[in-house]
């Protein structure tokens, strides 16, 4: 279940010549890929692209009819792999990916690809995002594209311009013989807007009739002398066209003034927010005509050095805008000045943070600190001013705390680490890695058990030094996207080859969860067009692990504490593994809240459980919490004079899973926890029994008041 259908969306995706299509980048780009004729499409889940692959699997009957084969991908790898198909045929496919991680993950076959070349337009649609808000490490595809002579398009974030560099990527792969990457920014992926649509087209030669009539050229295989002789093809003919089709069909885009003493030279995915800043600061209006000539490199890769002279040309000073970091295009423009002799005087980092997302704010601070040095005349003149600073911004580091990433409220995953917290007070601290998914927040506070990740499915491996006889097993986390991404043959395999006497904790909550929950070959619901109910313990004991233990209600703390004991104690020497599995708690919210609000509309029956801390019991020691980090329990102050300290409150945000009783119950904290079940439209004998019910307890209350003031002296 995914987060998101696109169901309604999809439909829009029909529309011919001369309709009007608005809606989100994601669904455009789909919509792009139709309209030129792809083939086939694949990738693998990952934010900011995610939706694209939504989209993709809800417009299956779509692309169906047009003889459009899609595939959602084991892996990165895998994805990319599938390009093959376009090395021999003429068909035109694209795969998609979060990149540079997905990129990392895919980089061998995406250099195979890259060395043997496509006779088909080859689309890698990769999302990237930068600063704070990236969920990765703070990388580039930028990098990777140079090392394998990929070309990159970056285009103007507009519908129309993302549109008709889905048309351009195809095209240039075509007359260069080489793979594209089409990156695309999370402000991209979701900016909406409107554009012409055309016919969709079928693809010219279908993979089914591809398959049909099979094709081979050994001269495309990558092995020697072939591999060397592609590397000269690159260079001596790949490249030439590519640039050839760039300067012909004028990728790249020129606005503003033709001479100027500045200007500036913009990847196309930063566009909008630097016109933006130059509206602020006066230098261009609403419709995008700017004082400033900017040079917008829709292609970042190659770029064209003639291109950038001819701009040159006549200015002093020239600004690079490009985001993230090493500074990749600011060095070539630069070694392209220096060898051509030029005087110009090459801005970019300098004025703009080396590292980091390219806000609104940033880019209007950098803009400024440019056109002090190019042309202060320019300015406003409260910018210009020399004692017009502006006021300090107060570092606010030291007051307000981090807010960190965390388990969602109900979370199955929060008991598994509450256990391993338990069971490491009574065995003692162990070594323990993690992997790439929601169970990485159990690194964090207040659980704080792991402290590493090595990249997807490799939790166990990453392990792998330290099995090596100490005196406690080593612990290993993995979830259940990533067992079936990469886990299962490198990490688990590498146990079980390795006969590594570890543990392995594969958490599993029926989806790629922390990607929008996609389904996975062991998620539980059933798919019309995927294999799903393959259970995870089967598979661990068809590659060899005998100690298994299936664990299906995650929130029952004590069993899985004593699960994890044996596994740590017992004399078994080998791998162990544990599937701890509850289903993850917003697909279940998502898939049950409408179900139960329709339900009780219609008049029927619903009982929800709610929990509860019983104030008068509660002491404050806030222990419950230290084991939870559920942002539903939280703090509350009494009333009470001679209670200072606050005691433990479940608020209205609580989706009743009960992990907070069962950490209790477990840990011997305490009585306080409740369950209150909340009846909807009761039956007669139940709203008789309640009304019976609160009348008892009104007289037991009389009566107690009354004996409490009769011992009091006060006569009433």
């Amino acid at each position: 279940m995914a987060e998101r259908s696109f169901k309604a969306e999809v439909e829009h995706l029909r529309k011919g010549d001369g309709d009007v299509f608005t809606g989100e980048g994601i669904l455009a780009i789909t919509k792009a890929l139709l309209e030129n004729g792809v083939g086939y499409v694949g990738g693998y889940q990952g934010a900011p692209i995610s939706h694209l692959m939504d989209v993709l699997a809800d417009a299956e009957e779509l692309m169906a009819e047009l003889g459009v084969r899609f595939e959602a991908n084991a892996s990165e790898a895998a994805a990319a792999a599938m390009l093959a198909a376009s090395v021999h045929y003429p068909i035109r496919g694209a795969v998609t990916f979060k990149g540079p991680v997905g990129v990392n993950v895919a980089s061998d076959a995406l250099a195979n690809l890259s060395s043997s070349g496509v006779t088909g337009g080859a689309l890698v649609i990769v999302g990237e995002d930068y600063g704070e808000g990236s969920s990765i490490m703070q990388e580039r595809s930028h990098g990777f594209a140079m090392k394998s002579q990929f070309w990159m398009l970056d285009p103007r974030p507009n519908l129309p311009c993302i549109t008709k560099a889905v048309k351009d990527g195809f095209e240039l792969s075509e007359a260069s013989n080489t793979p594209v990457m089409l990156m695309v920014r999370i402000r991209s992926c979701h900016v909406t807007g409107s554009f012409e649509t055309r016919d969709n087209q079928r693809p010219p030669l279908t993979v089914a009739e591809a398959a049909a009539n099979p094709r081979s050229d050994f001269n495309r295989v990558v092995l020697p002398p072939m591999s060397y002789l592609h590397e000269k093809d690159k260079i001596e003919n790949r490249w030439p066209a590519a640039e050839k089709f760039i300067r012909d069909n004028k990728l790249n885009e020129f606005f503003g003034p033709e001479e100027a003493p500045l200007g500036i030279v913009v990847q196309g995915g930063m566009y909008n927010s630097v016109i933006r800043a130059l509206q602020r600061l006066g230098l261009a209006d609403i419709h995008g005509q700017t004082e400033v000539p900017l040079y917008v490199l829709n292609v970042t890769y190659p770029l064209l050095r003639d291109e950038f002279d001819d701009f040159c040309k006549g200015k002093d000073h020239v600004l690079v805008v490009e985001e993230g970091q090493p500074d990749h295009i600011e060095q070539q423009l630069g070694s392209y000045l220096y060898k051509l002799e030029r005087k110009v005087k090459l801005h970019g980092k300098d004025v703009l943070p080396m590292a980091g997302e390219y806000t609104g704010q940033v880019l209007l601070d950098g803009v400024t600190d440019f056109l002090k040095v190019a042309a202060p005349e320019m300015l406003p003149g409260k910018v210009r001013a020399p004692n017009a600073e502006a006021p300090a911004i107060p570092d606010l580091s030291d007051t307000v705390p981090i807010r960190p990433p965390g388990f969602c409220t109900g979370c199955p995953e929060r008991p598994i680490f509450a256990a391993m917290k338990l069971t490491e007070q009574e065995l003692g601290k162990h070594q323990i890695t993690g992997d790439i998914g929601c169970h990485l927040f159990g690194c964090l506070p207040p659980f704080e058990i792991g402290g590493s990740t090595m990249g997807y499915g490799l939790g166990p491996a990453s392990n792998a030094a330290f099995d090596g006889g100490g005196d406690k097993r080593v612990i290993s986390i993995l979830g259940d996207g990533g067992f079936w991404h990469n886990g299962l043959s490198t990490s688990i395999g590498n146990m079980v080859f390795n006969k590594s006497d570890s543990v392995a904790v594969i958490v599993d909550n029926y989806y790629s969860a922390a990607t929008g929950g996609q389904d996975v070959m062991s998620s539980r619901a059933h798919n019309d067009t995927k294999s799903t109910n393959n259970p995870i313990s089967k598979a661990l004991k068809g590659v060899g692990v005998e100690w298994v233990r299936q664990i299906d209600r995650t929130y029952d703390v004590g069993k899985l504490r004593e699960v994890l004991r044996e596994a740590l104690t017992t004399d078994y020497k080998g791998p162990k593994v544990i599937v701890a599995s509850s289903e993850c708690m917003l697909n279940k919210q998502r898939r049950e809240k409408p179900l139960r609000n329709k339900a009780i509309k219609e008049g029927r029956r619903m009982e929800v459980p709610r929990f509860g801390v019983d104030a008068d019991v509660c002491t404050g020691d806030h222990a419950c919490i230290r084991l939870s980090g559920c942002p539903s329990l939280s703090l509350k102050r009494l009333d009470d004079p001679l209670r200072d300290d606050p005691v433990a409150h479940i608020d209205q945000t609580c989706v009743g899973c009960g992990n907070c009783g069962e950490v209790a119950d477990t840990a011997v904290l305490c009585p306080s926890f409740y369950q209150a079940d909340v009846v909807h439209n009761p039956t007669r004998f139940e709203r008789w029994r309640a009304e019976k019910t609160s009348q008892i307890i009104s007289w037991l209350q009389r009566r107690r008041d009354a004996k409490r003031l009769r011992s009091e002296g006060v006569t009433t």
